[in-house]
């Protein structure tokens, strides 16, 4: 079970394992799942409808975007950005992880509460999430541009996006889209862990069958967690992301219209007006495809790392013992 348990039979994990564990985790989940968040980011910035019977902006649904981002800018565009995205998840990932199983712990011992009730994990989820979103913005905000442009490509590399971006915007441009970040990521990631606890309790005669039920219970748990909290929290991703790409209309012109918010309230009014209650939830169908395969495999990843890490712990400790202390 994620999050400090009392009641394990083997000793608890420390945060550098958590936090190497969820490093793990986010890196081969990021791997996986790219392609759904390059669609739902060229979703998300899209003024025009989002529609294919009344087409008026440059991607229409899921397949009709795939199809224009391949032709046009081939396979990898679906891995653009991918290397801060991997910065992002690997870091995130180990600060989320690594906070989360230290407050459940620190909850457990120096509160009346249960660490593994699924309210502990709602609260110390979100403040895990919020920790690692001030780490890790400035990756976000640079995934997002990579993401977002097209050809002709504004950024080369890495070094060059930093190097632009600080030059020309100064260093706080790197977290734009901070307020609504921190505002989603709470009840986002609570929500996550929180659900995850209680689906893993409702699925918990499915780990009784072995270790592939219990993977299979992760995954299942972590999916239907991932649905539910990005649907709930799914508008303060879209601002952020619209936030995010400010001062970057000149990659975006031949993607459609631009336009140029003055904070979070600016930004709400203007798709209110512009786009209608709808236009909140563009990007929705592949951020939930995403949101599905992301939690379910970042939580299913977490738990193997942790376990494989048990097992070599146990597998150590078992061969420095005396042959005779073995077999008693």
């Amino acid at each position: 079970m994620v999050g400090y348990d009392p009641g394990a039979l083997c000793a608890a994990f420390s945060p550098e394992e958590a936090a190497l564990a969820g490093s793990a985790a986010g890196m081969v989940t990021r791997a996986l799942i790219s392609p759904f968040d390059v669609l739902k980011i060229r979703f998300q910035l899209q003024i025009e409808r989002l529609s294919s019977h009344r087409p008026e902006g440059k991607y229409q649904g899921l397949l009709q975007a795939s199809r224009c981002i391949y032709l046009e800018e081939g396979l990898s565009a679906f891995w653009k950005g991918h290397v801060p995205a991997q910065l992002l998840s690997i870091s995130f990932g180990a600060v989320q992880f690594a906070s989360f199983e230290l407050m459940t712990e620190v909850v457990h011992k120096s509160t009346l509460y249960d660490s593994q009730t699924a309210g502990v994990h709602f609260m110390c989820g979100g403040l895990a999430a919020c920790s690692a979103t001030v780490v890790c913005q400035p990756l976000d905000t640079l995934r997002t541009r990579f993401a977002a442009q097209g050809e002709t490509k504004v950024y080369s590399n890495l070094r060059h996006a930093v190097s632009t971006m600080c030059r020309s915007e100064g260093v706080l441009t790197f977290y734009r889209g901070l307020s609504p970040t921190l505002m989603a990521v709470f009840p986002y990631a609570g929500l996550q862990f929180f659900f995850y606890n209680v689906f893993k309790k409702l699925l918990a005669p499915t780990a009784e069958a072995g270790n592939s039920g219990g993977d299979l219970r992760s995954l299942l748990s972590g999916s239907g967690a991932g649905i539910i909290s990005k649907t709930m929290t799914y508008p303060f991703d879209l601002f952020k992301k619209r936030l995010q790409v400010g001062g970057f209309e000149a990659a975006r012109v031949h993607f459609g219209q631009v336009r140029n918010y003055r904070g979070l309230v600016d930004c709400m009014v203007q798709i209110a007006k512009e786009e209608g209650v709808r236009g909140f939830f563009k990007g929705l169908s592949p951020s939930l495809v995403k949101a599905a395969l992301s939690t379910g495999f970042t939580f299913f990843w977490y738990e193997f790392f942790l376990n494989a890490m048990r097992n070599l712990k146990e597998r150590r400790r078992t061969n420095g013992l005396p042959r005779d202390l073995e077999e008693s």
